[in-house]
Parts: C-alpha cells; sequence; structure tokens
C-alpha cells in the first residue's frame, strides 16, 4: 500500500489508505475482465514473443555455388533470396499468439582466402571499390555478424577494409578480442561499428547479441597487434551489462571452432537465451530435413538444435550451420512475458539454399547475381583458362589427407618453398636452406588435380592465404625435432591442420609412443643424420624454408624466438614458379618425381 501513500501529510494518512483501498476495490469489481486478460498474458507458460533466429556460419566466400559439383546448391544470391524468404514466413507462418519476429546473424568466418577472395583483392587494388563480399553480405542485411578466426588471415588492415565495404550499417562483434594495437580496427570500435555486443529491437522487443572469438585466434591466424582475452569472462560480463540495461532476450554467437567448445563454454555461463556456433562445420539435423547432395551420408553431430546446459542447470538451444552458404539456420523460440525462453518449435531446422529448379529451391537475388556472382564467375573463369602445366599423375591434396600423411600434392608443395627459397635466397642475404616445411593447414579446398592440365586456379585454390615463402635461420637441430613432434601429436588418427608437408629429408614415427617421443629418425636428403633411434644427432644449426604464418609460431610450431625472413613471393606463386620455370619442373609433373601415395618421405613406423 505504500504506493498509494507516496507524498502524503502524516495527519491524512489514515484517511488517504482507507480511500485507496476503496479505489482499490471498485477496480476489481469493474474491470475484472481486463484483470483477467493482464493474468493471462502474464502466464509464464504462455508464450507472447516467437523470435525466429535466423543463421549461418563459415561462408568463407563461396560466392558462386557451393563449389565441386554442387553447382546448383548454396551461392550467396540464391542464400540472399532463401533469407528473404524466410523472413517473410517469420512472420506470416508462425502459429499461436503474441508478437512475431525475425533476427539474421552470422557467427563468422566471413570470408576466406581463395581464388574467389582473390578476385575482390583485384578489384580492390586496380579501382578500390569493396570486396565482392562485403556488397552482397551488406545487401543482404544481418543484425550482426561475428568475427571469425579467418578474418584475420590477411592482417588486420583487409578485415578493416572489409568492414568498411558495409558502409557502416552493419554491426561486428567480439567481447573478447582488444583492438587498441590496432588503429583502423580501434576506430571501427570507437565509431561503434565493432562492439562487443548490440541490441537490436524487433517489434517492441529488445534482443541483445553478443560475439565471442576463438582464444586459438593468434596460433591459427594473423591477428598482429589484436589482443585475445578469454572467452568465459568476457562474454558472461556482456551478458551482464545487457542484463543491466533490461535487455531479457540474449543470444551468444561465438566462432570457437567446434560446437562442442560452445557446449563447454555454456556449462559455466547464466542468462544466454540462444547459442550460435561458428567454425566446426558441424550438421545438426532433424527426420525430414532436406540435405544438400553429399551430406546427407554424413553421420549428424546431433539434431537441430542441440540442447545444453547452463550453469544453473537451464537447458538452452545451440546450433550451427555447415559452411558455404549451403544452408539458413531457422530456430524458432517463444518467449514468455517475463522474458523466458520457453518453446522451441518443431518446425526450427536447416533450410537448405538450391537452385530454383529444385523443389525447395529459389532464384538468386538479381542485384547481388549481377553486381557480384557474374565478375567474380568471370575473374575465376580466366585463372581457370591459364594453363600452367601438366601433370602425368593424380595430385592429391585432399583435406583428410595433406593433414594426417605424406602426400604427392604435398610434396610438390613443399618442394616449391625450398626452391623458390633457394633460387632467391642470396638477394635477401639468407643462406640457401636445407629443408622445407609446410602446414597442411595451409593446402585448401580439398583439390585433387587428375592427370593432365594444371591450372592457375589450382595453385590458388590449393595455396590461397597470403602466406610467404620465408627463411628461418639457425634452426637447431632440437627445435626440428620439438617442431615434428608437434605436427605429429594425434597423426595419422585425427587430422590437424599442424600437420606438415616435408621437402629436402624424411623421417619416421611411432604413432602408439608417447607424445613428445614420437619421432624416431630424420635424415636430410644429402644422408646427415639428425636423429638417430630418437635422440638428436650433434651437428650445425639447419636453415629452414616454411611461410611467415608458420615462422611466427602459427599452427603452434615451436621454432623459438629465431629471425626469420620472407622473401617477396607468395607461397601460391612460388608453386607456380616451381611447376613453369625451365630450371624447376619446366611445366610437366611426372609419376617419377611425384608418385601417388609418396615416396617414403614421412613414415609411420
Amino acid at each position: 500500500m505504500s504506493g498509494f501513500a507516496t507524498g502524503i501529510l502524516p495527519g491524512r494518512r489514515i484517511l488517504s489508505v482507507f480511500i485507496a483501498a476503496v479505489l482499490v476495490a471498485g477496480l476489481m469489481l469493474t474491470a475484472a475482465p481486463g484483470a483477467d486478460a493482464k493474468r493471462k498474458k502474464d502466464n509464464p507458460n504462455r508464450v507472447s514473443y516467437w523470435l525466429t533466429v535466423l543463421h549461418n556460419n563459415d561462408g568463407e566466400s563461396r560466392l558462386i555455388d557451393a563449389g565441386g559439383d554442387l553447382t546448383d546448391f548454396g551461392g550467396i544470391a540464391r542464400f540472399a533470396t532463401k533469407v528473404r524468404k524466410l523472413r517473410r514466413e517469420a512472420v506470416r507462418k508462425v502459429r499461436g499468439p503474441g508478437k512475431k519476429a525475425s533476427v539474421l546473424i552470422s557467427s563468422g568466418d566471413n570470408f576466406l582466402a581463395g581464388p574467389e577472395l582473390n578476385a575482390s583483392f583485384v578489384r580492390n587494388e586496380a579501382t578500390g571499390e569493396p570486396y565482392y563480399d562485403s556488397v552482397a553480405l551488406s545487401m543482404i542485411n544481418y543484425d550482426a555478424m561475428t568475427i571469425g578466426n579467418h578474418e584475420f588471415d590477411f592482417g588486420p588492415d583487409v578485415l578493416a577494409e572489409f568492414i568498411d565495404g558495409f558502409g557502416g550499417d552493419t554491426p561486428f562483434l567480439s567481447a573478447n578480442l582488444d583492438f587498441s594495437g590496432e588503429p583502423r580496427l580501434q576506430e571501427l570500435e570507437d565509431d561503434g561499428i565493432i562492439a562487443e555486443s548490440v541490441i537490436t529491437r524487433k517489434k517492441g522487443e529488445e534482443i541483445g547479441i553478443v560475439g565471442a572469438t576463438t582464444e586459438l585466434l593468434p596460433t591459427i591466424s594473423s591477428p598482429r597487434n589484436v589482443e585475445v582475452e578469454a572467452v568465459l569472462p568476457a562474454v558472461q560480463a556482456e551478458v551482464a551489462a545487457l542484463k543491466a540495461e533490461g535487455v531479457d532476450k540474449i543470444i551468444l554467437s561465438s566462432h570457437l571452432q567446434g560446437i562442442n567448445s560452445e557446449l563447454e563454454l555454456l556449462e559455466s555461463l547464466t542468462d544466454v537465451d540462444v547459442v550460435i556456433a561458428g567454425g566446426g562445420d558441424e550438421l545438426l539435423t532433424n527426420p525430414g530435413d532436406l540435405l544438400v547432395p553429399g551430406d546427407d551420408t554424413l553421420t549428424p553431430f546431433g539434431p537441430y538444435p542441440v540442447m545444453g546446459q547452463d550453469a544453473e542447470g537451464v537447458n538452452v538451444p545451440v546450433v550451427t550451420t555447415p559452411g558455404n552458404y549451403k544452408y539458413v539456420g531457422k530456430l524458432r523460440v517463444g518467449f514468455n512475458s517475463q522474458g523466458e525462453l520457453i518453446k522451441v518449435k518443431q518446425s526450427s531446422g536447416l533450410e537448405r539454399v538450391a537452385a530454383r529448379k529444385k523443389r525447395d529451391g529459389v532464384r538468386s537475388d538479381p542485384q547481388i547475381q549481377r553486381l557480384v556472382v557474374e565478375p567474380v564467375m568471370e575473374a575465376v573463369q580466366a585463372l581457370a583458362e591459364n594453363v600452367i602445366g601438366q601433370t602425368a599423375v593424380t595430385l592429391n591434396g585432399q583435406t583428410s589427407q595433406v593433414r594426417t600423411r605424406e602426400t604427392n600434392a604435398g610434396n610438390l608443395i613443399a618442394d616449391a618453398l625450398l626452391w623458390q627459397a633457394r633460387k632467391v635466397a642470396g638477394d635477401f642475404g639468407v643462406p640457401p636452406p636445407d629443408i622445407s616445411l609446410q602446414n597442411g593447414g595451409g593446402i585448401r579446398n580439398d583439390l585433387v588435380v587428375p592427370p593432365g592440365p594444371i591450372t592457375e586456379l589450382d595453385t590458388f585454390t590449393w595455396l590461397p592465404f597470403s602466406n610467404f615463402t620465408s627463411v628461418v635461420e639457425g634452426v637447431e637441430r632440437s627445435t626440428l625435432k620439438a617442431i615434428l613432434e608437434h605436427v605429429v601429436t594425434d597423426a595419422p588418427a585425427v587430422a590437424q591442420g599442424k600437420f606438415a608437408q616435408i621437402g629436402g629429408f624424411r623421417y619416421t614415427y611411432n604413432p602408439a609412443a608417447a607424445v613428445g617421443s614420437k619421432v624416431r629418425n630424420v635424415t636430410l636428403d644429402n644422408g646427415t643424420v639428425i636423429v638417430n633411434n630418437g635422440s638428436v644427432v650433434t651437428g650445425p644449426a639447419l636453415t629452414v624454408a616454411t611461410i611467415d604464418f608458420l615462422a611466427r609460431g602459427g599452427d603452434g610450431y615451436p621454432f623459438g624466438p629465431v629471425d626469420f625472413t620472407p622473401v617477396g613471393v607468395s607461397y601460391q606463386q612460388a608453386l607456380e614458379n616451381y611447376i613453369t620455370a625451365p630450371d624447376g619442373l619446366n611445366g610437366q609433373v611426372t609419376a617419377a618425381d611425384y608418385p601417388e601415395g609418396g615416396e617414403g618421405r614421412i613414415v609411420p613406423e
């Protein structure tokens, strides 16, 4: 009753309370139907707000289509149309009482090195126009985009240019990155374009979206002076700040490299209603979902959504999608009037992106098709038409192979680094290298080249990043053994990007031995023994040709505090030069030089 007494003089308190009581009784008598309606509205088991969370992750510059034989699936122009259709349905087709709205979120890896992104770099350098990825994605009107690890593959300045191409209309999120050491990104944060979280208002309700980026960032990409903080405290602090502002519907969009990481994180979080995972490409599917060909043969990670539990035992839906714009995730959740998530609709699930001739297909967005897809197709076609050599043998660049064992494509690429570095070492004042190392994670796109022509496109497809051929001097023999121990930690059972393809030497290892004691013998091509029966043989330090990413400790390579010298040639250009040069392969890859299955450079005992 104190609310009625506010501002009333003490001598009049009893009378005022009596009058207030009479008024309340009168309201209860005359307005009973309204009170019933309010009680019904406030029923904690009743949905008052339906939110359709549309999402994707790991688009990775697959602008034309989903790649390979999947020409009728994916593609950014079809994806845009599918999103537009699902936005309409979120308002018109969700049954039940309550307001209805949607949000669209990307959980990271919004671009990736490769032939399609290369078209953007060529155009940007020639005309200053935005990257094709930026143009297309800005036209789709995301409510938020999480910053993933691949956004830093070309360094912070390229990420800043990518974000600039959106014109300031799209927020980019990460709660655990500190941009103060990178002026261009810090300026974007100062302008509110990069943020820890964002609040978007949909049909009168506020939705908070928090972003997070993997703590592995410094070892798997090139963030330079961007500092990476722990994910858990950064996210929980941002969630608490949103709650303090009165936001009671909160989505975490994180790029932690695998949905298990999000599920583990969730166990220590509170007050998060939905989690969107990125970086793992896991397939979550329910019976009856239409899948892209090939995905229907995979074993799903689980249903859509996977239900995790937070620190208070609350069930929270966790979702993700396979990448390459093959799907739009559609999570339909219901909140009660107190902002509690109380229902997930069975109509939630993956919506595949297919050409119009398919039964669930859509037309390509004509503007994105004209402004983005068609010029990118022309640029990629020009690369495909430029034949740089011939191979007499199938060159195996399958991701699952180059990350677990020796392959002939891996040998070719490692040899190209060694050849290129030796050729120009004198120009840069460094000794010619003894050996070369190329991480399997830097060989991309699952490309297998059959006997016949090798094109410039093949070299970009295999080696799409801005990695530069580099020379590392003074690598102690014990350091080389430590590197090899690192790359075979889980080989060949587990495919990992750190696994090395090698040139200039060979080695054996025991997969069953204890971690740190697997490497048994290492011998240079000239017969010099570096490791014998697990023991390092005393001798001079080595010079190693590699890529600058690894020389800086990328993928966890323990080079230590040694100097390295980039020699002015990208690893893609090194491969093209090696294939075409008269003193290289002179345009011919033979089965004698690069037999299928490799030549015994890496042998598990």
